[in-house]
């Protein structure tokens, strides 16, 4: 691996992507914060320190309501001519990095696309999962090459789409878990004790993640009364949120989603288009 690595900012993200560096043997010459930390870490604070001349790669892995600042702080930092400019940020495009691109920094994306858990389990969690990269072609080798070498897989992401791109990575990662919570809201509200509630919502939404996981393809795994072609059942459904509109319009539209998805999968037309006139009607 020819990369060596400084990674600015020590949050998990950035002290999880130094240590899988560090476990891929990827030479990760600092690692930069706002507060000092002991161990395998080795957190530097205050100025850049001198390490930050090593680098062939700085991954800035900070808030995005502090990219900005950090990426203008490296524009005036002792940085060398050519060193790759990454960040982490999957929805923002900064205008710093022109800036950076002006000094001769070859500057682009390193996104994870998974919420990153502690970092004594990024490592793990990182294998195989995906990392969305774009910008200029030496910032997207050096980005290809650290994926590789932490088991990790890369999707690029299209030009000119990057908040629809992230918006699909909340789609997959953050509203299962509103909907998990709704869920146990609805058991709650129907008189089932708050601790069943919740133990049983995350059951239902842990089975389904695996089928998914054995599956490959969400269209195949889908249950429930839109696959059964079962409009009684929605109708009952529809007709007991409808005491409250948002959840009902919620309902409404995921159960239209569904109602594609068996399309696509190849569902009865009829007993689909039946489910599309029920839902359509039910809009507030």
């Amino acid at each position: 691996m020819s990369e060596r690595v400084f990674v600015l900012g020590a949050g998990r993200v950035g002290l999880g992507l130094a240590r899988a560096f560090r476990a891929a043997g990827v030479e990760v010459v600092g690692v930069h914060g706002r507060r000092n930390s002991g161990g395998e870490d080795r957190v530097t604070t205050g100025a850049f320190p001198a390490a930050l001349a090593n680098a062939s790669v700085c991954l800035v892995a900070v808030r995005d309501s502090q990219l900005e600042a950090a990426l203008g702080e490296l524009a005036s930092a002792p940085l060398p001519t050519g060193t790759v400019v990454l960040h982490v940020s999957g929805s923002h495009d900064p205008v710093a990095l022109g800036d950076l691109r002006r000094l001769g920094h070859p500057a682009g994306t390193f996104h994870p696309l998974l919420p990153l858990p502690d970092p004594e389990r990024a490592t793990r969690a990182l294998r195989g999962a995906w990392i969305g990269v774009d910008g200029d072609a030496r910032a997207r080798a050096a980005a290809l090459e650290l994926a590789g070498a932490i088991g990790a897989r890369t999707i690029e992401i299209p030009a000119g789409e990057k908040a629809r791109y992230h918006a699909a990575a909340v789609f997959a990662s953050n509203f299962p878990l509103v909907l998990v919570s709704v869920a146990e809201r609805l058991l709650v509200d129907s008189g089932v004790p708050a601790a069943a509630a919740r133990a049983a919502a995350r059951s239902l939404f842990l089975a389904a993640a695996e089928n998914l996981r054995g599956s490959g393809h969400p269209d195949e795994v889908l249950t429930g009364p839109v696959v059964r072609g079962d409009p009684g059942t929605v109708h009952a459904h529809l007709s007991a949120l409808g005491d409250d509109p948002d959840l009902l319009e919620l309902y409404r539209l995921l159960s239209l989603e569904a109602v594609h998805a068996r399309r696509r999968a190849g569902g009865d037309a009829a007993s689909l288009e039946a489910l599309t006139t029920l839902l359509s009607a039910a809009r507030r």
